[in-house]
């Protein structure tokens, strides 16, 4: 049994209406995210699959990856999709103090410029939250693909996204080494897919 939800439930959300779940809108646009890169063996890889929809996209960074690979990273700014901060450490808020966790986070800020702050696991105590929020805004998600677990297959993680991504939603992919199997068979079908249906991509723009 996995323990996450691929649809983040209504009342789940209604519990942080200062979160920022979906963009609704009337237009056929859904938002892809990917969290935890930037590295070399899964995120260029990505930008490509992106760039043959015309798809922007927003990177939720780890800033150690961003340190390691400041190339990749100038390469997703450059192909024009967003970036959010992630933490430094891809830190867990509910295992670290409050402290530690701003500084990580701040240090993260130091390497990308961005207003959007994600939880790595989406894992963030009230405390934290209400302090980040005068400072960033904290992007979630209504739909996990769930490219991370490893119990699911690649079908599954396929249509964890085609049976709940609708017109505004924001879609979990990682873009890293653990999630690589699942996303190189998931990600190219949902772009088809939903590009067939007449949608497109747009990075977070708030």
């Amino acid at each position: 049994m996995s323990m996450y939800l691929a649809k983040t439930p209504k009342f789940f959300q209604s519990l942080f209406p200062n979160f920022v779940w979906r963009l609704p809108t009337a237009e056929k646009k859904l938002h892809l995210t990917f969290d935890d890169g930037p590295v070399p063996e899964v995120t260029p890889w990505v930008l490509d699959q992106l760039a043959k929809y015309d798809a922007k996209a927003t990177f939720f960074c780890v800033g150690d990856n961003i340190k390691k690979h400041p190339e990749i990273f100038l390469r997703i700014q450059e192909e024009g999709h967003a970036v959010g901060n992630h933490s430094f450490n891809h830190l867990s808020g509910w295992a670290t103090d409050n402290i530690s966790y701003f500084h990580n986070i701040r240090y993260c800020a130091s390497l990308v410029n961005s207003k959007f702050f994600r939880p790595p696991y989406g894992r963030i105590k009230p405390t934290q939250a209400q302090f980040l929020q005068r400072h960033y805004k904290i992007i979630m998600w209504d739909v996990l693909s769930g490219d991370f677990d490893n119990s699911i297959s690649n079908e599954q993680c396929y249509h964890n996204v085609m049976d709940n991504a609708k017109k505004g939603s924001i879609v979990v992919f990682h873009d890293n080494v653990k999630a690589l199997e699942k996303l190189q068979y998931a990600l190219p079908k949902v772009l088809d897919s939903y590009s067939e249906m007449g949608f497109t991509f747009d990075k977070i723009n708030l």
